[in-house]
């Protein structure tokens, strides 16, 4: 008799577990952080210290959180005079995405376009790590970047404190913090 009841709980145990896993709630709660910055801008500095990064460390680092909804959030951050790139973050039906927009002045596609990764576990609401995703394992090596197929992409998002957007790669770590305590006008 026990193991007639206990063989319909083991088939709907079964069934959920095969089922996609689909956004976390701490996935749910890092992009209700996104969208709780929508409209400002915000000033950031490189806090690493590898050579590679000087060009951005001497330039005004800004990040605008715009474009907001609660499948997708639009960042566009500039490097000084350069406003080619944009961060997307996108709800997909596993989790996360985040996609690097690079524009010319004109507003098409530049370069290498549309790379990026997908969160492969829940995260948490502070922290999405994105490690590269096929298309731009794809591109990178199409481009001649092949240096950049194992790289890992993150965001923080600290309420009223700091967000972090971060690459890391074996030999490579770059990380800029933006002040959430000072939005800027421009």
């Amino acid at each position: 008799m026990k193991a007639l009841l206990i063989a319909p709980v083991l088939l709907v145990l079964a069934a959920c577990a095969s089922l996609p896993a689909g956004p976390s709630s701490q996935q749910d709660a890092f992009m209700g952080r996104l969208n709780a910055l929508c409209g400002q801008r915000f000033e950031g500095r490189v806090v690493t210290t590898d050579a590679a990064d000087a060009g951005f460390a001497s330039q005004r680092l800004l990040m605008h959180v715009r474009d907001c909804s609660a499948a997708e959030v639009r960042i566009p951050f500039s490097v000084g005079e350069d406003r080619s790139r944009t961060w997307v973050v996108t709800r997909t039906a596993e989790g996360l995405t985040l996609k690097h927009d690079h524009r010319d002045p004109e507003g098409r596609p530049d370069g290498l376009h549309w790379y990026g990764g997908d969160t492969t576990g829940s995260g948490t609401e502070a922290r999405q790590a994105f490690p590269v995703d096929d298309f731009s394992i794809e591109l990178f090596i199409a481009g001649d970047a092949s240096v950049s197929t194992t790289n890992v992409w993150a965001m923080e998002v600290h309420p009223d404190r700091m967000f972090a957007y971060e690459l890391r790669r074996p030999n490579r770590h770059f990380r800029v913090e933006f002040d959430l305590t000072r939005p800027v006008a421009e």
